[in-house]
């Protein structure tokens, strides 16, 4: 590997086409203004370094970025790209990730409205994200002790599992197909409308109207928190231990709680089951 070290680069495409190169300490800023500083590389390991300029990113294959920033001025950082792991890194870029394969993530702070558009392969471990329309249209993620605080995330994504995290965001998992979440905290508004075969394991679900029109939803072991106007049209198999608010009309399945208030049935097509126990159980 080439090795390059304590350089600025701020010209247009600085290292365009690169291949087996190591940056250290560098910075990509400067009066130039330049785009697309690594763009058509391959093997290209960046430690430590500094990213005020768009798009540094695009068509590589072979990328290691570790402690290193990337701006709010680093638009669209890593786009058309495959085999990518990136470490105790800062993205704070709009658009950071899209359209790119086998990623993985570890220790990074992302703030990034409209992250991990059209993304395959993502792991993604110990990061903390802040993002709108995060990992949309997104298939095969893999994440475990990510916090998110975000709107309208994981919308139609696909053969997904999610262990360990805490997200607070509105309109999650919508159109969402074959995910599995266990032991997290998923809490925010209209929580994986239109969803189908998805799972939440083991954990806490926070807010109103929860799990509407979805077909082959599961629920084990679940705390239910504020969730009123639950499961309305939804095809739903579910284990409940905390009290639930409000039930409206489950289409048809069968949902066991400890307690309900209200059990809402205003539609004829409504056939699903509402079974009140102490103790839950599916047997």
């Amino acid at each position: 590997m080439k090795i390059i070290e304590n350089e600025t680069f701020d010209v247009e495409r600085a290292l365009y086409g690169s291949r087996d190169i190591t940056a250290r300490h560098c910075a990509f800023d400067g009066p130039a203004d330049g785009e697309s500083a690594f763009k058509e590389s391959r093997n290209i390991e960046a430690a430590d370094c500094f990213f005020n300029l768009r798009y540094p990113f695009w068509h590589d294959d072979g990328l290691i970025i570790s402690d290193s920033e990337m701006t709010e001025l680093c638009r669209a950082a890593l786009w058309y790209s495959n085999d990518i792991e990136i470490t105790d890194s800062r993205l704070h870029g709009i658009k950071a990730l899209r359209e790119c394969g086998r990623v993985k993530m570890q220790g990074c702070d992302i703030i990034s409205p409209e992250f991990g558009w059209s993304v395959q392969d993502i792991q993604m471990k110990d990061c903390t994200v802040q993002s709108e329309y995060f990992m949309m249209r997104s298939d095969r993620l893999h994440f475990d002790n990510v916090t998110l605080n975000g709107k309208y995330s994981f919308q139609y994504i696909q053969d997904s599992v999610f262990e360990n995290c805490s997200f607070d965001t509105k309109d999650a998992f919508w159109h969402a197909k074959n995910v599995t979440v266990r032991n997290s905290t998923v809490k925010g508004e209209y929580l994986a409308w239109y969803c189908e075969n998805v799972t939440f394991e083991n954990c806490r679900i926070i807010g109103t109207q929860p799990l509407c029109y979805c077909k082959n939803l599961n629920l084990i072991d679940c705390e239910m928190i504020d969730t009123d106007l639950s499961f309305e049209k939804s095809e739903v198999e579910a284990t409940i231990i905390t009290p639930v608010m409000s039930i409206k009309n489950p289409l048809s399945g069968r949902i066991y709680v400890p307690s309900v208030g209200e059990v809402i049935r205003d539609d004829e097509k409504s056939r699903g089951e509402v079974v009140v126990q102490k103790k839950c159980c599916c047997a």
